[in-house]
């Protein structure tokens, strides 16, 4: 049997988010794997009581023993947030650089998880060989530290793993684009690149963190009152610069935020934001007259627990937002997350605060690669094959599209779980089907997509909850009337909906023997049957029912 060269995402392939991909080195009967990144992606109103999703690891589960490492190419909670549920079922070596690691190390510390040496740290631009794997990191420029590629050489040739990456000029923080490593990848030859693909249908460069930073400079040059700005906690070039404009418009600045006061810390452990001035408490911001304060702040997508929103909504204990203020969006609006953020700026215009957003001013630069970005990469790496990943399927088709144009001879459509045999063959092309799924974290249990909780849960969020119980004398009799209870139903003349339900309960309580074990549950299944179906009559829901027979 020959040695086979495979490639398999379980997340992040036909969506941005969760991204989890694999790599396989071997004979199909002795193949060795590494996983790069382990993400999750943020649950929708679709899933009440639902925060974070993740893949399902099941199929790399069952090959652990042949699991060399995680490796990782930065820190956003779509490439690494899944660590702490995922890695217990696993035990295997991680390998981050530095700034990765404070962050990966908070995570099991906040789970209680021991890892012992597990984790490694990786230099910048480092190497790890993980035999049959030789892995050369690579410094690229994204909008969040020490984002890196990955150069994966086997026995059968090159792999580049770009991660999440753009062509930043001027990033502000941290090193440049690699390119001359690039190109010299690219002149030693690659066999696959598997390749971000975001911003594939935006047209031109995806821009520098230096001229947002010009931007936002002259915006709060002209404000006279408090600046709130609200932007992603792990955007540090973008924290740098809100430090930046503070102190050219002679401004304090305070952190708000959880998230914001973690990076902050984690990027000045690893020798980061050693020059800019010191952010003061938000308790002694209070103290300081509102021209000569900027908030950096968390909850740039209107998330109901982030600081913006407790803030606008007047309930923040340490911030105070009034008439005349500005608060700046500096971040792009999430597919997905318009309606919420449209009704915050409403809500914030009503009362009389300027919103600034990407929408009306220059605020914000995406940190993926728009399509001359992808030129460049193309022309720098010159790959046999290109496998589109972090994209849905649009824009991941359109990176079919793109690749062709660009002379690709071998451009490959991958969804998750899709197996892609990318050595031997005359083509690397998808031959197989891995088990995939998502997970999801439920309180602090993780449950699968069928699980009763999240199915109950969304009925009562639809339908709304009823609750009948029967109390049943000794001689098998009913006592008095039901008792009944309901939430989320629309009644809106209740004593004639609870009359008409109880003689509906009775008349079906008839027909069955109340003394009888066995048809005590089939007197259960009928109730739920004959409460239902006069709810739905009576006011279009059929509600979550429960049904309670009481012996006294």
């Amino acid at each position: 049997m020959q040695e086979e060269l495979l490639f398999c995402p379980l997340g992040g392939s036909g969506e941005i988010g969760m991204n989890m991909n694999l790599f396989a080195y071997g004979k199909p009967d002795n193949q060795k794997w590494i996983m790069v990144d382990i993400g999750v992606t943020f649950a929708d109103d679709s899933l009440p009581g639902i925060d974070l999703i993740y893949p399902d690891p099941g199929f790399i589960i069952d090959k652990k023993d042949d699991l060399l490492g995680i490796v990782l190419t930065h820190a956003h909670e779509d490439h690494i947030g899944a660590i702490a549920h995922i890695w217990p079922q696993i035990k295997c070596k991680i390998f981050s650089t530095p700034f990765t690691a404070v962050l990966i190390k908070e995570k099991f510390k906040e789970k209680r998880i021991d890892i012992g040496n597990n984790l490694k740290i990786v230099d910048l631009n480092g190497k790890v060989n993980l035999h049959p794997f030789n892995i050369e990191f690579i410094t690229l420029t994204h909008s969040i530290l020490e984002p890196n590629g990955l150069r994966i050489e086997t026995p059968a040739g090159v792999i580049l793993h770009t991660g999440d990456w753009k062509v930043d000029p001027n990033p502000l923080i941290g090193g440049k684009i690699n390119s001359d490593r690039l190109k010299e990848i690219g002149d030693e030859g690659v066999l696959a690149m598997i390749c971000d693909s975001t911003n594939v249908f935006s047209i031109g460069k995806s821009g520098s963190e230096l001229d947002v930073r010009k931007s936002i400079l002259n915006i709060m040059q002209r404000l006279k009152k408090r600046i709130i700005v609200t932007s992603f906690a792990s955007n540090v070039a973008r924290m740098e610069t809100i430090f930046y404009c503070a102190e050219k418009t002679g401004r304090q600045i305070s952190l708000v935020g959880r998230s914001m006061h973690r990076i902050f810390k984690a990027a000045r452990q690893c020798g980061y934001l050693k020059d800019v001035i010191e952010p003061i408490d938000p308790r002694e911001a209070k103290k300081i007259s509102r021209e000569k304060i900027v908030y950096l702040c968390t909850g740039s997508q209107g998330e109901p627990m982030g600081a913006m929103m407790r803030i606008s909504s007047y309930v923040h204990p340490d911030v105070l937002i009034e008439k005349g203020d500005t608060v700046i969006f500096s971040s792009k609006i999430i597919p997905g997350n318009e309606r919420k953020l449209y009704k915050l700026h409403n809500q914030l215009v009503k009362d009389g605060i300027e919103v600034i957003s990407e929408e009306n001013e220059f605020v914000h630069v995406s940190g993926h690669p728009n399509r001359d970005d992808l030129k460049d990469m193309y022309n720098w790496v010159k790959p046999k094959c290109v496998i589109p990943v972090h994209g849905e399927h649009r824009h991941m088709i359109e990176h079919i599209n793109f690749a062709k144009e660009m002379q690709v001879a071998y451009p490959v459509q991958v969804e998750n779980g899709d197996i892609v045999k990318i050595f031997p063959g005359k083509k690397p092309e998808v031959y197989d089907k891995a088990p995939s799924g998502r997970l999801y974290v439920d309180g602090n249990i993780s449950v699968d997509e069928d699980s009763s909780s999240i199915k109950e849960r969304k009925n009562l969020s639809n339908n709304g909850y009823m609750e009948v119980t029967i109390l049943v004398t000794p001689k098998g009799n009913i006592h008095k009337r039901p008792i009944l209870s309901f939430k989320g139903l629309p009644v809106i003349e209740e004593e004639e909906f609870i009359y008409g339900l109880e003689e509906e309960i009775e008349s079906t309580t008839k027909k069955f023997s109340l003394n009888s074990k066995k048809q005590e549950h089939n007197l259960i299944d009928a109730l739920k049957i004959t409460c239902k179906k006069y709810s739905k009559e009576k006011t279009g829901k059929k509600p979550f029912t429960n049904i309670n027979i009481v012996k006294i």
